[in-house]
């Protein structure tokens, strides 16, 4: 049974850093596309980084130049580390799989999903 679950969310001030932990089981990693999509409240569910196999990468505007994803096949982890957060970046954020249809924007697309972690950042 795979099994994807998230950690490291937390109540952060503008400007801080924040690294979360995607921790897989039940698959081989390195067999899978990873990513991180993020849901705010109210809003729908969008992409925001994913990482091939091979450990290229893909993000969101939005994110891009703050946000880093990475991958440890051997431990089966996927990490992002998130700079400068700003409070537009408060959401739920979702580790995600997929075995073939690679780094895609469409949450359809992904096979596998953790149930969440809540990142709020806020003065």
């Amino acid at each position: 049974q795979v099994q994807l679950a998230e950690s490291g969310g937390g109540l952060v001030q503008p400007g801080d850093s924040l690294r979360l932990s995607c921790a897989a089981s039940g698959l081989t990693l390195s067999s899978y596309y990873m990513g991180w999509f993020r849901q705010a409240l109210g809003k729908e569910r969008e992409f925001v980084v994913g990482i091939r196999r091979n450990g290229l990468t893909a993000y969101s505007d939005s994110v891009k130049g703050r946000f880093t994803i990475s991958r440890d096949n051997a431990k089966n982890m996927v990490y992002l580390q998130m700079n400068s957060l700003k409070p537009e970046d408060t959401a739920v954020y979702y580790c995600v799989a997929n075995r073939g249809a690679g780094i895609s924007p469409t949450r359809q697309d992904y096979d596998y999903w953790g149930p969440g972690t809540q990142v709020t950042v806020s003065s």
